[in-house]
């Protein structure tokens, strides 16, 4: 970033960074939040459990095609800049999460309603696809070299917030509408409020002026996986653990609360909301850290406490005390903060400039995608298919392992070399 940037443009570029994101994984989490109500709606069958499997379908459905996302918008930062990238992709999520408020049921339209929402749910996922890892580009590139870090981890913040204002949102409909009144049209106020933020990102992103690097590729998606595929495959086996990590932990967790350990609903929000609003001081901790120490130590050691701690900390979610189990959401906060902390800043960084957008969304949407966004059906199924209360865990220790040998053997570090 140039010297000549003040700290009012710089808090611009944080804003911009951070509220499309903020936007994007709202609408994601409300979804994931009201996956019951929707496979109810739009999934119905004489098993709730296969409800609710096929309405984690079709989330995970809006999972698969982000890489195809990542290579639309990336080809378009890398080719027309980053600033038109993130405003075409946070108008790609408006659009879609005001359709999805008005949608009619199954019980009105018929099969025509599981078809239209998993449609929309994949316009949502193309749209992810681009703002999330553009969205960091930006923020990494518009930096100094030495807070590259803490310039970053917005990004993650404001997708952590949008979560939460999603879960804080469940929360309050929970406590203030009954269970009928949520079926019958209570879901649908999340999906509405989405909207006010998608016009506040789009005017702020649409008024920003920064300098953007130069063209240095006319293919960018050709030179990513000709000259750099073994950047793309490293940034894709970084973000495994931290991916089935975040979605097991924050998205599914309100449902296994409510559903395996019998716990009211309200509070299975309560305590996500309690372990989200403390990442959102972890991570920024996290960023600063990377910034002094370096990337590697902070995935490394996340990576050994999603391998080794899934089990114990599963085994505390899985319980009928609200404390017990708000200590297990700890231990992921906990190793998230510093997966996302490293992880931000070292994916821009081990990606070449001239594919940047294009190569590092391929890598980080298939690997949240295919891993991630798949992972509460995974454990959904897991769970019905073993009996096993704590199936979850097996899987996120499994992420976890491949996150621990990447940051181990595979990855340099990154922190104390140029970004261009």
């Amino acid at each position: 970033m140039s010297d000549a940037v003040t700290p009012q443009s710089r808090q611009k570029i944080i804003l911009a960074g951070l509220v499309g994101n903020v936007m994007e994984w709202y609408d994601f989490a409300v979804y994931g939040y009201f996956a019951t109500v929707i496979g109810k709606l739009f999934f119905p069958s004489d098993d709730p459990a296969v409800s609710l499997i096929a309405a984690f379908g079709a989330f995970a459905a809006g999972f698969l095609v982000r890489p195809l996302g990542g290579m639309l918008f990336g080809r378009i930062g890398d080719l027309f800049g980053r600033r038109r990238a993130l405003t075409l992709s946070m108008m790609a999520m408006a659009l879609p999460t005001v359709l999805i408020a008005c949608l009619p049921t199954y019980e009105t339209i018929g099969i025509a309603a599981p078809i239209l929402i998993v449609l929309l749910r994949v316009v949502q996922g193309l749209s992810v696809g681009g703002e999330y890892t553009g969205s960091i580009v930006f923020l990494v590139e518009q930096a100094p070299d030495d807070s590259r870090g803490m310039n970053a981890i917005w990004g993650v913040w404001g997708a952590v917030l949008g979560i939460l204002i999603g879960s804080g949102i469940g929360d309050v409909l929970a406590a203030v509408l009954s269970d009928e009144e949520i079926v019958a049209w209570g879901w649908r106020l999340p999906f509405f409020l989405g909207i006010l933020v998608a016009a506040t990102g789009y005017v702020v992103r649409n008024s920003l002026r920064v300098e953007e690097p130069p063209v240095f590729t006319r293919s960018p998606l050709r030179d990513s996986f000709r000259k750099h595929p073994w950047a793309i495959a490293k940034v894709a086996l970084l973000n495994v653990g931290l991916g089935v990590c975040f979605y097991a932990a924050f998205v599914y967790s309100v449902t296994y609360i409510r559903d395996i350990d019998k716990l009211p609903e309200s509070l299975a929000f309560n305590l996500n909301t309690g372990a989200m609003s403390l990442m959102l001081l972890f991570i920024p901790i996290a960023a600063w850290l990377s910034d002094r120490l370096g990337r590697r130590p902070l995935l490394i050691a996340s990576g050994l406490l999603l391998t080794f701690g899934a089990i114990p900390l599963f085994s505390l979610i899985h319980s009928s005390d609200p404390v017990t189990i708000f200590l297990g959401e700890m231990g992921f906060m906990f190793a998230s903060s510093l997966a996302a902390g490293g992880m931000a800043p070292a994916m821009v960084e081990l990606v070449p400039a001239s594919v940047r957008c294009t190569g590092l969304a391929i890598a980080y949407n298939a690997s949240i995608g295919y891993f991630g966004g798949t992972t509460p059906l995974i454990v959904s199924w897991l769970i019905t298919e073993t009996g096993d209360p704590i199936a979850p865990a097996y899987w996120i220790a499994f992420a976890g392992a491949i996150t621990l040998f990447t940051a181990i053997f595979l990855i340099r570090e990154t922190r104390f070399q140029p970004l261009r």
